[in-house]
């Protein structure tokens, strides 16, 4: 007699995918390891960074929330609901989990063991292919074409092209594999192994793959002796050999691997044994493009014990980048987990300094970047704008104290130049003495420039407005932010003189809406996107931010986006700012990957049509700002 529950369990799974694929006896089956979970609103079920558990997750009843937490904000990226399937992660990585399943709701969640489910991929190729795809989408149902390809936040839902968080992408692979022949010899087969560093040969038979002999092979059937190495290839050889077609996505190739239990797949020009063979790839392949994923990056920075590894982490992260750009992934996402490894590298780099020095340090402090990484804007590998502040001290132990945090200093700032972070062309680095000082003297600091402005100093200053502190004692964080609060608070002089910087920023266009280039020098009849288009948003957003009481929200983006809240009236303004900010930064970011530079000057000859107009809505949004600062920022206070 069948168990009831069970039978209400396999009831409800048959509506959904990909367990409608399954028969009635194999739903059964599922159903009886079923457990139900109840998760109260705003409880995890699981969370990014900490290990995959051993089951995955169907919604039964309620909403369950997957977020990425970016600076301490949670990021809704997606929501699933009754029959959507969660947790997937384990079936392609045995690492942590990159989201976090929080019930937005009260929900009701099966749970269902990985180990059971398992052999249902093997055996059925739709609900293989719906793994595939779930994978490839990162949705929880890609076969509902109302909601595939969408990120659902609070207050937007993104384009279909805006889907990726991780990257469904060709796998890279061995283009030039081995081969031998049946009746090659197998202790020559081992030389020839070991002599090119390979763990695999495919063995050929009139130019066709007819098996594959590996590493594990030659230990486990000739080192024990049960086959000996003067013996044929054939002997030892797995057969039939598993091949793939060309261009096969690291999805597909670790889900080849589990359906078949093997560790490397034969590439062929058809995907078949009937055609030549055109490369390998093997399990390393696959572990080695998972290692571009954002948890993977923050995992391989906290373990980094050398400059060497941290470079690697930043190496990697700039494939990331180009990866994303690829995936269309919206440029503000990118931005903040950009960000996040970028403070991961940075707080790293400091604990290794520490540890150096040999003794931990004599009083509290906090690190600062300012500029376009406080801004959380830095992309492109740019050059690093830091600071320290460390707290006030009797005047008799000030010297050795700053002696000790000169020495930390000195030891990040080389260590991130050597990770490809150049220094400040402002010399805007925390080993500089003038920026690594007390407390009470950065709070003297900042009375300076916001009550006695400089018109000399104020495009070097601004960056001091543009800051996150990413490691250190959050109290002296506040005492800072509440000092730059209250002097700028009703400060016209202060903001005139920002304001009156911003409309410095040079046109982009010319009389007749034609770009204006560079005239002469290494960069002539070039654009310079940065100082044209990027820098007057970043100019004009700090400006209203500021005056708008927004101090701890330095992104450009986000800056504008709070500024259409403050102030409804400018709402469509600040918000097509916003995204002309993003545009631009994405132009440029695209502009740096293709040169292989900071993307700052582009040549308008190698741009679409369209692109060029894409460009030029941007700057009538700029202009539109800059006359409404105009308008609304009295320049007579300057005398």
């Amino acid at each position: 007699m069948r168990n009831p529950v069970a039978q209400n369990v396999a009831d409800f799974l048959r509506h959904f995918p990909p367990f409608n694929y399954l028969d009635g006896s194999e739903l059964y089956t599922i159903a009886q390891h079923c457990r139900l979970l109840y998760i109260e609103k705003n409880s995890n079920l699981f969370k990014g960074g900490t290990p995959v558990h051993s089951d995955f997750y169907i919604v039964k009843k309620g909403i369950v929330g997957l977020s990425l937490t970016s600076d301490a904000e949670e990021m809704l990226i997606d929501r699933c609901d009754e029959g959507d399937i969660l947790g997937l992660r384990p079936f392609f990585a045995k690492n942590n989990y990159l989201m976090t399943a929080k019930a937005r709701e009260d929900a009701l969640v099966y749970a269902l063991p990985i180990s059971v489910f398992e052999p249902y991929i093997s055996s059925n190729e739709q609900v293989l292919q719906f793994m595939l795809e779930s994978f490839a989408s990162q949705t929880r149902n890609p076969r509902d074409k109302e909601r595939t390809g969408r990120l659902l936040a609070e207050n937007t839902i993104q384009s279909e092209q805006e889907v990726e968080i991780q990257y469904f992408q060709p796998i890279k692979y061995s283009l030039n594999p081995i081969t031998a022949n049946p009746d090659d010899v197998i202790m020559y087969i081992a030389k020839s192994m070991a002599n090119n560093n390979s763990g695999s040969v495919i063995i050929q038979h009139n130019q066709l793959p007819v098996g594959i002999i590996t590493d594990r092979d030659i230990r486990g059937k000739v080192a024990t002796g049960t086959v000996p190495v003067t013996a044929p290839a054939h002997a030892i050889m797995t057969h039939p050999v598993i091949t793939v077609q060309e261009n096969i996505s690291v999805a597909e190739a670790q889900m080849m691997m589990l359906k078949h239990g093997v560790t490397h797949l034969c590439v062929t020009k058809d995907g078949t044994v009937n055609s030549a063979v055109t490369g390998m790839i093997s399990e390393h392949d696959v572990v080695e493009a998972q290692a571009n994923t954002p948890g993977v990056l923050l995992k391989q920075t906290r373990r980094a014990t050398n400059n060497k590894e941290l470079k690697y982490v930043r190496e990697k992260l700039t494939d990331l980048i180009q990866t994303s750009i690829d995936k269309n992934i919206p440029v503000s996402h990118i931005s903040n987990i950009v960000a996040e490894i970028n403070i991961a590298l940075t707080r790293r780099a400091i604990e290794l300094a520490v540890e150096k020095i040999g003794s931990y340090p004599p009083v509290r402090f906090v690190w600062m970047t300012v500029g376009s990484q406080g801004r959380k804007e830095q992309l492109l590998r740019t050059d690093q704008d830091n600071a320290l502040i460390f707290e006030d001290v009797p005047q008799e132990q000030h010297d050795n104290v700053k002696r000790y945090f000169m020495e930390l200093a000195e030891l990040v700032t080389e260590s991130l130049s050597k990770v490809a972070y150049e220094f400040s062309p402002y010399n805007i680095v925390a080993k500089n003495p003038k920026w690594n000082k007390s407390l009470t003297d950065w709070i003297k600091q900042y009375n300076e420039w916001t009550n006695n402005p400089k018109e000399k100093e104020i495009e070097a200053n601004n960056l001091f407005f543009d800051f996150d502190f990413i490691y250190g004692y959050p109290a002296i964080e506040n005492v800072l932010t509440e000092t730059i609060n209250q002097n700028i608070t009703r400060n016209k002089k202060f903001f005139a003189h920002l304001a009156s910087n911003m409309l410095k920023n040079q046109p982009a266009l010319g009389f007749f809406r034609q770009f204006i280039v560079e005239g002469d020098g290494e960069y002539k009849d070039l654009f310079d996107i940065k100082t044209r288009g990027i820098k007057p948003l970043v100019d004009a957003a700090r400006l209203l931010a500021l005056n708008t009481g927004i101090i701890e929200i330095t992104n450009t983006y986000n800056r504008f986006l709070k500024i259409a809240e403050a102030e409804p009236q400018y709402a469509e303004l600040y918000e097509e700012c916003a995204e002309a900010f993003n545009t631009l930064q994405r132009i440029r970011t695209e502009n740096g990957l293709i040169n292989n530079s900071n993307g700052q000057y582009i040549n308008l000859e190698e741009m679409s049509k369209s692109d060029k107009a894409r460009l030029k809505n941007c700057f009538q949004s700029i202009a539109n700002l800059q006359d409404m600062i105009k308008n609304r920022f009295s320049l007579t206070y300057l005398s």
